[in-house]
């Protein structure tokens, strides 16, 4: 007998780990039909006949694609919230990581430029994207900076018809609503189109924490309660310019603006006054903006059938400021006090100009040739005060400056060999300089790095429905200007100086200054990815993926006692070096379609309803610490995630459900120092009711049943940081109207 109740389709899917079968991705609207005189003008979207799935089908490299329809699915605020969910991906802090590594081994692109410094993907609407890209491998005429991946975020593209879509909506995390609203204005003149997204949003979120610490072989336990409270408010806007100027002509000019303005809190429990702790765990008031500008322009040229020239240019311009205020209570039952205050800015400009020349080389070949010239600058101004005294006069209130000088050439090559056989043939060269600059020293140093890439398609059958990729590859990850500056930063739990700002104090392994390295070298990674992926009649697939890379110059922080110049003692200071070499390998499976069409004996195959489901196992070594658990920093052994989506038919609902799991798990950071952080889960649900064509509204749970988080430091003298904090459930209600 056929099952058809979702309860079924749930307890299936946690048995088999199935996935969702592919949505169809929305196309841009079509053309209006011509109306009778005197009859009102109604908008027509046309849906696109190529699905996400068979975009990823005839990809000539491994990618995953994901629509508006997927991207919306769960009314997410933020893009980062829509990335969480997609198999292979993880988010930690705003950042995605991609096969368990770290933010900085995964390239985020936006419209395939990467996306400018400081660029927040939690503060990003989903409602001004496209679609998203994820690729597996990096491809010459992208940056090679991909060694786990790259996502690609498509902003919306300018509409054919008239449009105008007001989505309007609130969120509850604590405290109180935080509304949120976003605005799409589409329009077509002639050979014009226009297209201006406006988002304005708020935040706020709240949770409490506890940290315990040791010091060294001593019994006793430092604990403190806390709580800390963010909020703030933002806005960002995507307009873009379509010009057809002929039919083998075209410009596009596309802006992105980003403005923010956040608030942090952190207050702890009163001690008591004969407890004397060593550390410093002061009340804090922080706030400060950020900013994102950036322009783009792509000029297109198709002089023949079989010839095609693109330029683009684009601008970047990026700026933050911070103004972070700490209190303490100086005198016995005066309550705290303005102790230590930190302010400072930030500036980041960049300049990218790149092209490229397409030929076609009979019914076989596709060659392309092309450039891409990068200028990058990071400026930095900082002043630390305490008790109204400027603590580090050699580093406050003086400009520190670091750059890159990128140039690029690259050669490609889409070659068909046969019906069933297809490979793609890639060179890429890269020059970067980097440069750091302080008031009293200047450091540069140039790398040259070679990336080939080979990735091959074999069809199993003509049609496509059984497919083997497999890719050879190269790629790099260079160090954030921010690791270049040699400024150091000391840590407010061990301040340099006491309270009376002259008294030396001295800090631990744990809790170091920082500061940057100028002679970062770029790390480099040799890689091998090879999938079968099978796609099913009605729309699903199952994919099975193994990866490994190796990787040369590992860029990890390092903690040592050092003799420094702002302190009269010797302090522990944590730098970015070069480490050591290092491997990573994994697994990765994904399986989504049609309940009916994955489980044909328990499924009616009229049931509307998809299954979705993924597993990625991975296993990584530092060679420099020959011992348990030296995985590269952040890679989590496994993750999984699944999920189903299911339309009513008797009524006008659609909901769904996402559930994703990471183990708990230990890094060998160092010879000395390991991190434990714990088990993480987060279960999603959505319900839609549409009323009409043009109005629907969507409710929304995330990390429904949260599971705090703990993370323990320990050092082999017996020293130790453990820090709790519990989680919270965001709720998001929001009415979405085609006008």
């Amino acid at each position: 007998m056929k099952l058809s109740s979702v309860a079924a389709a749930c307890a299936a899917l946690a048995f088999s780990l199935h996935a969702p079968s592919s949505q169809a991705q929305e196309g841009p609207p079509g053309s209006e039909a011509q109306p009778r005189p005197g009859t009102k003008l109604e908008r027509v979207e046309i849906k696109s006949q190529s699905s996400d799935v068979d975009l990823r089908r005839r990809a000539p490299v491994a990618k995953q694609i994901y629509g508006r329809e997927e991207i919306a699915k769960f009314g997410d605020s933020n893009v980062a919230d829509v990335l969480k969910r997609l198999p292979g991906v993880t988010v930690a802090g705003g950042a995605p990581r991609m096969r368990g590594l770290g933010a900085g081994y995964t390239l985020i692109l936006i419209n395939g430029d990467p996306a400018p410094p400081g660029f927040a993907l939690d503060q990003l609407d989903p409602a001004q994207v496209e679609r998203i890209e994820v690729s597996k491998g990096p491809t010459a005429d992208q940056s090679a900076q991909a060694v786990a991946g790259s996502i690609n975020i498509i902003l919306k593209d300018a509409p054919r018809v008239s449009q105008r879509d007001l989505r309007l909506g609130t969120g509850y995390s604590a405290v109180r609503p935080t509304p949120s609203a976003t605005f799409t204005y589409g329009e077509r003149k002639g050979n014009v189109s226009l297209s201006l997204p406006i988002s304005v949003f708020e935040w706020r979120g709240q949770n409490n924490f506890s940290t315990d610490r040791t010091l060294g072989s001593s019994p006793l336990v430092y604990s403190r309660q806390g709580e800390q409270a963010n909020w703030g408010h933002g806005f960002n806007t995507a307009p873009r310019l379509n010009w057809k100027i002929s039919d083998e002509e075209s410009l596009s000019v596309q802006a992105f603006v980003q403005k923010g303005y956040w608030n942090n809190r952190q207050t702890f429990d009163k001690q008591p006054a004969q407890l004397v702790s060593p550390f410093a765990d002061d009340d804090s008031l922080n706030h400060g903006t950020w900013q994102n500008l950036r322009g783009n322009a792509q000029w297109i040229d198709r002089f023949s059938d079989s010839q095609r020239i693109e330029l683009k240019l684009a601008l970047q311009d990026s700026k933050g400021t911070y103004d972070n205020l700490s209190y303490r209570e100086l005198v016995a039952g005066a309550g705290p006090q303005p102790f230590r205050n930190t302010v400072g800015n930030s500036h980041d400009r960049s300049v990218i100009q790149g092209g490229k020349y397409g030929q076609l080389l009979g019914d076989e070949h596709s060659l392309t040739v092309g450039w891409e010239l990068e200028w990058r600058k990071r400026d930095e101004l900082r002043t630390q005060t305490q008790n109204g005294e400027v603590l580090q006069p050699k580093y406050d209130n003086q400009l520190f400056s670091a750059g890159i000088e990128r140039q690029a050439l690259f050669v490609q090559d889409e070659w068909e060999l046969s019906p069933q056989w297809s490979t793609y043939l890639g060179l890429r060269g890269e020059r970067i300089k980097s440069s750091s600059r302080g008031s009293e020293y200047q450091f540069s140093n140039v790398s040259t790095v070679v990336t080939p890439l080979w990735h091959l398609n074999y069809k199993l059958d003509p049609k496509g429905r059984d497919m083997i990729r497999a890719s050879v590859t190269r790629s790099y990850k260079a160090p954030d200007l921010n690791a270049l500056l040699a400024r150091p930063l000391t840590n407010t739990v061990k301040p340099v100086f006491g309270a009376d700002g002259i008294t030396p104090l001295p800090n631990d392994e744990l809790n170091p200054d920082r500061a940057g390295n100028p002679n970062l070298k770029p790390e480099l990674a040799t890689g091998l990815d090879i999938a079968f992926e099978k796609y099913l009649s009605g729309g699903g697939l199952v994919s099975v993926g193994a990866f490994y890379r190796g990787v040369t110059d590992l860029i990890r922080n390092s903690v040592s006692l050092e003799t420094v110049d702002w302190s009269p003692l010797q302090r522990y200071v944590s730098r970015p070096v070069n480490f050591s070499k290092a491997q990573t390998m994994g697994l990765e499976l994904e399986v989504k379609g049609r309940a009916g069409e994955l489980m044909p004996t328990l499924f009616d195959p009229k049931l509307a309803l998809n299954l979705r489901g993924n597993l990625s196992i991975y296993h990584s070594n530092v060679d420099a610490l020959p011992m348990a658990n030296n995985r590269l920093d952040g890679q989590q052994p496994w993750s999984a995630n699944v999920g189903f989506d299911y339309r009513l038919s008797s009524l006008p609902l659609s909901t769904g459900m996402s559930l994703a799991y990471t183990p708990g798990y230990v890094t060998q950071q160092t010879l000395t120092q390991s991190l434990d952080q714990s088990n993480s889960r987060s279960l999603d649900v959505y319900a839609q009711w549409v009323f009409n064509k043009s109005a629907s509204l969507r409710f929304s749970a995330s990390n429904l049943a949260p599971l705090d988080t703990r993370s323990l430091t320990l050092v082999s003298d017996g020293s130790s940081t453990n820090v709790l904090r519990e989680s919270r459930t965001q709720f998001g209600l929001a009415l979405e109207l085609k006008l």
